[in-house]
């Protein structure tokens, strides 16, 4: 379903949920404007349809320990597709890995990496990241203080959208 198949209730449910994934459905309802059985049906549905992929706890790193936060740019030897998805399958295994994005252009994967110390990053970036089969390149960036972290997708925009016909 494309987002313009939704109708408005469903996009202010997900927007909604978007903002505060651990309010009730009572209160999802009261906040949609709708009674409390349909909404759960409507939340039911869009999580089968895969609008809603899942339901997180934003979680601090550093209250956890994790003081660093890199961006690792790697380039590979080979794009075939065997190739992009074995790196593929090896990110998902690093545990420092937090997201893992391929992309066009110079750089064939873009990985957002946190660890508790930067010893640590090194001994990964060194021993695991750099020696990894068909990586030809790593480029990294420290991260110093971020201005925004904002998760989903902007619903103003979306709502703009489709009051254009767009």
């Amino acid at each position: 379903m494309a987002a313009n198949k939704l109708d408005d209730i469903d996009r202010r449910i997900l927007a909604e949920l978007q903002a505060d994934g651990r309010m009730t459905n009572v209160e999802l309802a009261r906040r949609v404007g709708i009674s409390a059985p349909p909404c759960l049906r409507r939340v039911r549905t869009l999580e089968e349809t895969g609008y809603i992929r899942g339901y997180h706890a934003d979680v601090n790193p550093r209250e956890l320990g994790f003081e660093v936060q890199v961006f690792a740019m790697v380039g590979l030897h080979s794009q075939a597709e065997a190739d992009l998805s074995a790196f593929e399958a090896r990110c998902r295994a690093w545990a420092f890995v937090r997201e893992c994005h391929m992309l066009n252009g110079e750089i064939d994967f873009i990985l957002k990496c946190v660890a508790p110390d930067l010893s640590s990053f090194q001994r990964f970036l060194t021993e695991e990241l750099t020696s990894a089969p068909n990586v030809a390149s790593v480029k990294t960036s420290l991260v110093i203080r971020c201005a925004k972290d904002e998760p989903g997708v902007p619903f103003e925009v979306l709502e703009e959208r489709i009051a254009r016909g767009a």
